[in-house]
């Protein structure tokens, strides 16, 4: 049963099984807490899902939490990864990160992601194409991007060769957001 962390949504609307999200929380609050370090990382709060319910929690304030406990398990970790190695280390760790992007950021538009797969939806490239040209900007110029622009982008629907796959697109702007929250 659920104790209620989050607001829910009223009548026949759909929100996430407050259940599973209650339970996710609480084992994120008892391992960040009392440990193991890295029993639960930032990526695994990245790659959270729950199900959705009827009168389940407004998706929208969970999915905020999760990013505010994403940013705290990275925090976390760049907090242990310097008190062992230094802060130098810890840029030099972020600046390889960065640089494992660049090979699809010096792609051409509309070259950077693979079409998706037989009949997949995909992304619309020139939206993808738009979010990495602020990337190159953040790393080239300093040009403002947050992990938080990052996450809450959305890119238009479209289908055929002319698209992104979705999987390729997700996964390189998820490492994006580990890049961006390192140093944020």
């Amino acid at each position: 049963m659920s104790d209620g962390m989050f607001r829910t949504v009223s009548g026949f609307k759909t929100g996430y099984d407050p259940n599973e999200v209650d339970d996710f929380f609480d084992h994120a609050r008892t391992v960040y807490e009392k440990g193991p370090a890295g029993a639960l990382a930032a990526k695994d709060v990245r790659g959270v899902a729950f199900d959705v319910v009827r009168g389940g929690y407004v998706t929208s304030a969970v999915d905020a939490a999760l990013d505010r406990l994403e940013a705290a398990f990275v925090a976390r970790s760049r907090a242990e990864f310097v008190a062992e190695n230094g802060q130098q280390a810890w840029l030099t760790s972020l600046g390889e990160q960065a640089r494992t992007l660049y090979g699809r950021l010096g792609r051409p538009d509309g070259d950077r992601f693979a079409p998706p797969e037989g009949r997949d939806q995909g992304y619309e490239p020139a939206d993808v194409d738009a979010l990495c040209h602020r990337l190159v900007a953040y790393f080239d110029k300093g040009a403002p991007l947050s992990a938080g622009e990052i996450r809450g982008a959305t890119f238009r629907s479209r289908k055929g060769h002319n698209a992104y796959g979705e999987p390729a697109v997700d996964a390189f702007f998820a490492r994006a957001v580990e890049v961006l929250l390192g140093v944020e």
